[in-house]
């Protein structure tokens, strides 16, 4: 039986441990070939390898795969890099020789409360996650477009990763917030723009256990394991998936959309929307600050 994923190739971004992983493990279990990219940092963007082995997180990641049969390679450039993003596309072309899928999942995390914030602080996440999901997308999708006016049939997917704390808000996650609400708009965007080229994108918004949110307070002890071994582990990273992995397929029709993951449960993200109006009876007149007063009390609330 053939897997969902047969004779893709897959590119995922932080695929070394946690969520990213688990894509990669995934992909390969359903006939995907796959460029395993991970830097190999701790939760902060530090260069350190934690785990001991001299291999680095990637290649670990791309050894599990080929012990079970699999394909796949590793990649360590920064991809928030310019040149970095280009390396990693051309990793993927120069082993498989073409590229279906990007799945945009590193990150780092440098809590801080707004009061207490340094501009590295800032800069660093911002970097980390928006310019790092927009570096790759911009090569990939140069490749794809050049494909499209060669004639080519382009069936290529880009999944992001957001976030609640963005989309929803978080306390002294200002950096980290920013950077996800980006990328939930910068995937709206690239769908709009790429869509002409045979180009779908979308983002997952994953619930998940992960470095970053057993770090994060408030989520700590409750993404942990369930301590019976009967009781399905909502928080499990695997559980997202194959949602990514359903999004990176060719069945797959969906794109400009943001997806809840956690568990079982799947929901849509709507963008920003107005939902109400109030405008003068014939809307040719400009508010006083007077006539605001009770006007927007009563939006506000």
């Amino acid at each position: 039986m053939m897997g969902a994923l047969e004779g893709r190739v897959a590119i995922i971004t932080g695929a070394g441990r946690g969520l990213g992983r688990e894509h990669a493990l995934l992909f390969a279990r359903e006939g995907a070939r796959v460029i395993v990219n991970d830097l190999d940092v701790t939760m902060d963007g530090g260069a350190t390898n934690s785990s001991g082995d001299d291999r680095g997180a990637a290649q670990q990641v791309v050894d599990e795969i080929v012990a079970t049969g699999g394909q796949a390679v590793a990649n360590t450039d920064d991809i928030a890099d310019w040149e970095g993003g280009r390396r990693l596309l051309n990793t993927a072309l120069d082993a498989f020789g073409e590229l279906h899928v990007l799945v945009n999942n590193a990150g780092i995390l440098r809590d801080r409360m707004l009061v207490n914030m340094t501009e590295d602080e800032w800069d660093s996440v911002i970097r980390a996650h928006l310019k790092g999901h927009l570096v790759p997308i911009r090569w990939a999708a140069d490749h794809w477009r050049q494909r499209s006016k060669a004639g080519h049939q382009v069936q290529a997917a880009v999944v992001n990763s957001s976030s609640t704390s963005g989309l929803l808000g978080n306390a002294g996650q200002a950096n980290y917030g920013a950077a996800k609400a980006g990328i939930a708009a910068l995937t709206i965007i690239a769908a709009q723009e790429l869509e002409h080229y045979g180009v779908r994108v979308n983002a997952v918004v994953p619930a998940a256990r992960t470095r970053m949110t057993e770090a994060t307070p408030g989520l700590s002890e409750m993404v942990q394991p369930p301590q019976e071994p009967d009781v399905f582990d909502q928080w499990d990273p695997a559980n997202t998936s194959p949602v990514v992995a359903y999004l990176s397929g060719t069945s797959c029709r969906t794109t400009g959309k943001v997806f809840f993951v956690q568990g079982g449960r799947i929901q849509v993200f709507r963008p920003w929307a107005l939902v109400e109006a109030d405008d003068k009876l014939d809307n040719n007149h400009r508010w006083t600050v007077a006539e605001l007063e009770a006007e927007m009390a009563r939006l506000g609330a």
